[in-house]
């Protein structure tokens, strides 16, 4: 894909990131990106790697996730369309700090690291919108960390599905579908609990008609019942 294509063009000024712009400006933002689509499995930057570009994702999904002193992984975040990602280490220490793995077929838009910080000099609404990005993020990262301190597992659980759900949500028949393929071990990691535990939690709110999961998603059919379990 070349970000001449309209389609393309239409998603990268449609950012967020990009809010507030004028338009010769986001035709100089078009026109340093660089496009790529990338299959299913597709490393987008391994850990540790120095940190070359700032990227945006304008379709699918991407998995980020760090790995431990023992070798496993953990995964952090879920990467959905119009999601920065993988950029913050440009303004501290220029290495990424985890592995971004495309969950399915998915294309970005990114910017040479020196364009990046360029376009930010000359254009300060971008670093203005970045800080707004990064603050939500933050928020949502304390409150992750009071519920792990906080909260029984079942209520961090539900709390994960709710934030997922705003963050890719879309309405169908049956509920609130996920836009993410989630493993139950991606649920365990972002809530801070077991395997085990997200399982059995999970198929009793299946039992319940709280939810419905299978291989290609999961949907909230009771956001309200949900949202009361996370409640307390």
């Amino acid at each position: 894909m070349h970000p001449h294509d309209p389609e393309v063009t239409a998603a990268i000024t449609a950012l967020d990131l990009f809010a507030g712009l004028p338009a010769s400006a986001l035709d100089e933002v078009t026109a340093r990106a660089r496009v790529r689509t990338l299959g299913r499995g597709a490393r987008m930057f391994d850990q540790g790697e120095p940190v070359e570009r700032a990227h945006v994702l304008l379709s699918g999904a991407i998995r980020i996730a760090q790995a431990g002193s023992d070798g496993g992984q953990v995964v952090l975040r879920f990467i959905g369309p119009g999601e920065i990602f993988g950029s913050v280490a440009i303004f501290t220490d220029h290495l990424y700090p985890a592995d971004g793995i495309a969950m399915v077929g998915s294309t970005e838009a990114s910017w040479a690291r020196a364009d990046w910080l360029d376009l930010i000099e000359r254009y300060p609404r971008i670093a203005l919108n970045l800080i707004t990005i990064v603050g939500r993020r933050l928020a949502e990262l304390q409150d992750r960390v009071r519920e792990m301190a906080t909260q029984r597992a079942e209520r961090r659980i539900a709390n994960t599905l709710l934030r997922l759900a705003r963050q890719a949500g879309r309405a169908t028949g049956a509920g609130t579908e996920i836009g993410f393929p989630l493993r139950r071990k991606d649920i365990a990691d972002i809530s801070g609990t077991t395997l085990f535990t997200v399982s059995r939690t999970l198929n009793d709110w299946r039992r319940q008609g709280l939810i419905a999961d299978d291989r290609r998603a999961l949907t909230l059919v009771s956001m309200a019942g949900i949202g009361r379990i996370a409640l307390g």
